[in-house]
């Protein structure tokens, strides 16, 4: 995929395949060799770590709508809720989407942000669509090794750690709106905020409370998809941590991998407006660092005849949608970045076993 090319058609639920209740739908692979992806993944899930991943915690790949793959680590099983890290920053999108279809949400318009109020500040002219694609011209440093220079491990459990959004609003203008990729989980925690606040009915982007955001994030997407085990983490200010702190299982993280193959509806109920999928797949970017491809809080693959789109977090997280064969996989981990050749190979070898 570049740029300018067509997406790849969402599938929809095929015929006769139920939408998972309490349980998933179970059954076999349809296109690919379940033999090769046998011995692909047993080595890895047999052992506490590997010398190429480190420690993989679980695995749940779906195709058709079906469970069709799933592993776990020693001490993890199907029931163990783990962290998203990044992950959550496309569950963000999904609230977004969710104002975007009530009508109570213009993403084209200028951010409601608390910070960026007076008529001199060039910070009100970033929208919604400019933070969504990380080119808000917003400085910030999204490292996570370096705690004298990153932003990041400052905002998360240094001095902005009980107002994240705060802190991460109050960073300067570094480049001019809508022309620099720079990925930010600061930016993801500005849109948490104003998730909360016109949640709770308010249209000033500022805190209303860890209710006010935690019942809307429950009652408008976990409930209505079955996912039961997640839990979201809020600071301080009440503010959901949206660019990190989502706790599930891994079934319950192919449930949102599922709704985006579904173009945003489940069991005949379209949760996401329409286009809602499609604009966060959509390439805009390329990072810089790692030649990945991004649209709005979702990566892309890019070069890929297959619609590849993900949600990707910290040590390896990932909930990978490949629409052109109906699969949808998450992988759970602890695989540090210098491994990260080595997980990008196990990704691709996972899918090839899919392929016809």
């Amino acid at each position: 995929m570049t740029l300018a090319d067509p997406l790849v058609p969402l599938p929809r639920q095929p015929d006769g395949v139920a939408w998972p209740a309490q349980e998933w739908p179970e059954g076999e692979q349809a296109t690919g060799d379940p033999e090769r992806l046998a011995a692909l993944l047993d080595p890895v899930f047999s052992v506490e770590e590997t010398p190429e991943l480190a420690r993989s915690l679980a695995i749940v790949a779906v195709q058709g709508g079906r469970l069709v793959a799933e592993r776990y680590a020693p001490g993890v099983d199907r029931d163990t809720t783990l962290i998203s890290w990044s992950m959550a920053k496309s569950v963000t999108h999904a609230l977004l989407g969710v104002l975007v279809g009530d009508g109570r949400l213009d993403p084209s318009a200028p951010a409601a942000v608390p910070e960026w109020t007076d008529p001199a500040d060039p910070r009100r002219a970033i929208t919604v669509d400019d933070l969504l694609a990380m080119r808000s011209g917003l400085h910030f440093v999204e490292d996570y090794v370096d705690d004298t220079v990153s932003d990041c491990l400052e905002m998360l459990w240094g001095s902005g750690a009980d107002d994240m959004a705060h802190y991460a609003a109050g960073q300067p203008l570094e480049h001019p709106i809508g022309t620099t990729f720079n990925y930010s989980s600061g930016t993801t925690n500005i849109l948490a905020r104003l998730v909360g606040s016109l949640a709770a009915g308010r249209d000033d982007g500022a805190p209303a409370g860890a209710d006010a955001i935690t019942t809307f994030l429950r009652e408008r997407l976990l409930d209505p998809i079955g996912m039961r085990s997640a839990t979201a983490k809020c600071d301080a200010a009440g503010t959901w941590v949206g660019s990190s702190y989502l706790f599930a299982t891994a079934r319950d993280f192919a449930r949102f991998g599922l709704l985006y193959q579904r173009d945003g509806v489940w069991d005949g109920r379209r949760l996401l407006p329409e286009g809602w999928v499609d604009s966060a797949r959509t390439l805009r970017s390329i990072d810089p660092e790692d030649g990945w491809g991004y649209g709005h809080h979702w990566w892309v693959r890019v070069e890929d005849e297959l619609g590849t789109f993900w949600a990707n977090g910290y040590e390896g997280q990932m909930i990978c949608c490949v629409p052109a064969l109906d699969l949808v996989v998450v992988r759970l981990g602890k695989t540090p970045s210098t491994l990260r050749p080595h997980l990008e190979r196990f990704w691709s070898d996972v899918v090839d076993c899919f392929r016809p």
